[in-house]
């Protein structure tokens, strides 16, 4: 018996697979419903249902997928991020920083997690965490021009020019077109800077 319970498993993982590609979300999240039924923490359907709802507009239901996904595999690393970037953009920050900080702490070396604590705490002005975290991310992916960017971001918050300019000038060495944004983004900054009060 447990042999055709796990063959049937197989079916409805293949079957859900088959109905992505073939561009039918709906039915695949189906599949992945029933997969659940007959074997509740199965993580790659737990995450597969929960991108589902997420893409289909679902958001809600897909935080409750992932926070039931985290409670029953607590260290999977992506479930937690994924957790953090849905509640982080359904305004939920503390939720998410929280979320992002439990990535981090499963795997540290999370470069993305970095990231989105990083933009979660520039956006509320935790202009010190923030560089922190981003330098963290660019530690972790030195030739990421994002993560670069937004530390630019913070130093230029910061009043630091100098700083966002080493950055600028780190950039220009290998991603040309975002090196260019962010010398227009210090230009206008340096001259709001040069104006008399």
């Amino acid at each position: 018996m447990p042999v055709i319970g796990w063959l049937h498993r197989s079916w409805l993982r293949w079957l859900a697979q088959i109905h992505l590609v073939l561009g039918r979300p709906g039915h695949a999240l189906a599949r992945f419903d029933a997969l659940l039924r007959e074997a509740p923490h199965d993580r790659h359907a737990m995450a597969s249902r929960a991108h589902l709802l997420a893409d289909s507009g679902q958001k809600a239901q897909a935080i409750v997928a992932l926070q039931v996904m985290t409670h029953c595999h607590p260290l999977q690393a992506s479930g937690w991020f994924n957790l953090a970037y849905l509640l982080d953009e359904e305004g939920r920050f503390e939720l998410a920083e929280s979320a992002f900080a439990q990535a981090l702490v499963v795997d540290p070396a999370l470069d993305r997690a970095w990231y989105g604590l990083g933009l979660l705490l520039l956006r509320q002005g935790r202009l010190d965490e923030a560089a922190t975290a981003l330098g963290r991310n660019t530690a972790l992916q030195p030739m990421s021009p994002f993560g670069w960017y937004q530390l630019a971001r913070v130093e230029m918050e910061r009043r630091r020019t100098d700083e966002a300019h080493r950055i600028l000038a780190h950039l220009r060495g290998f991603e040309p077109k975002v090196a260019a944004q962010l010398a227009r983004e210090l230009d206008v900054l340096t001259a709001q800077q040069g104006r008399p009060a």
